[in-house]
């Protein structure tokens, strides 16, 4: 939804395999229809990511390098304000590790 989405229509209306990386399944399917049904472009998938989990950035970072070819743009857009504090199963905080240790850890490892 939101920024996410709009940059994930444009890049798709340059013809660009685009990885949407969403949290929820439902949701991110919908935006790949979406996308999908008003660009014309089928090379629009759908991977699921939480950056508040370390573990799952590890396992999309490895599918992503495992599964595509090559990585041009990468666009660090999730995030959260306003949660009530909360300790991931890490045992980081969670606003933290969603907004910055997440992104930054998909990163790195998409670096190669």
């Amino acid at each position: 939804a939101g920024i996410g989405k709009c940059v994930a229509m444009d890049l798709a209306r340059r013809n660009a395999r685009t990885i949407l990386a969403c949290r929820n399944w439902e949701r991110g399917q919908a935006a790949v229809e979406e996308i999908r049904a008003a660009t014309g472009n089928p090379a629009v998938v759908l991977r699921l990511l939480d950056t508040g989990s370390l573990a799952s950035v590890r396992v999309f970072a490895s599918a992503v390098l495992r599964e595509e070819s090559r990585l041009d743009v990468l666009v660090n857009n999730a995030g959260v304000t306003g949660l009530p504090f909360a300790i991931t199963s890490e045992g980081l905080e969670q606003t933290f590790t969603t907004n910055y240790l997440g992104p930054f850890l998909l990163t790195n490892l998409l670096l190669g």
